[in-house]
């Protein structure tokens, strides 16, 4: 059974250093923090986490995309462990849109992101992986491979008039976006 895990809070120093790569994929503990990452993302009923966010500093993220009441218009995606992952390659066009992140409870910031990228990573199983990731999977990689940097979201929002709480979010912002 994977431990559920806490999610380490903004103001904690492992949000704000760069993680270390991780060298055996294999090793057991890297196994079990796998399946505790993603046990932890789906009782959050996060979209995606990366190892900083669990106080662990190494390179790893989880994407899992699923409709919920943060984001309704999502895809679903089974939970994807992606090990020292990196971008290859992004596209010219850049979007805003609205995120929040499980380590900053209670605010949204409007983030400009590229559309689509080409992103290289090892899976679990220790393969080296290529994948092209567009629109709200992209976004969710963008965000969760800023934690490996040391960067949050609201590091990315142009403007601190495009930063709010979640309730003001839920009441003027989200109706508008499922009435489009």
């Amino acid at each position: 059974m994977a431990d559920l895990l806490p999610i380490a809070q903004l103001g904690n120093p492992v949000l704000r250093h760069q993680a270390q790569p991780i060298a055996q994929v294999d090793a057991s503990e890297i196994q079990q923090l796998i399946d505790s990452l993603i046990a932890t993302l789906l009782k959050s009923q996060g979209v995606g986490i990366a190892a900083p966010q669990v106080s662990q500093s190494c390179r790893l993220l989880v994407v899992a995309s699923h409709p919920n009441d943060r984001y309704p218009h999502a895809p679903h995606i089974e939970p994807m462990a992606m090990l020292n992952p990196r971008i290859i390659e992004q596209s010219s066009e850049v979007v805003k849109d609205w995120e929040g992140c499980l380590s900053i409870p209670g605010i949204r910031g409007f983030v400009p992101r590229y559309q689509s990228i080409l992103v290289e990573y090892t899976d679990r199983t220790g393969k080296l992986q290529q994948q092209e990731l567009q629109g709200f999977v992209a976004r969710i990689f963008q965000h969760e491979y800023d934690h490996l940097e040391g960067k949050v979201f609201l590091d990315r929002v142009e403007s601190t008039q495009e930063i709010v709480t979640d309730q003001e979010y839920r009441q003027r912002i989200l109706p508008h976006l499922l009435a489009s």
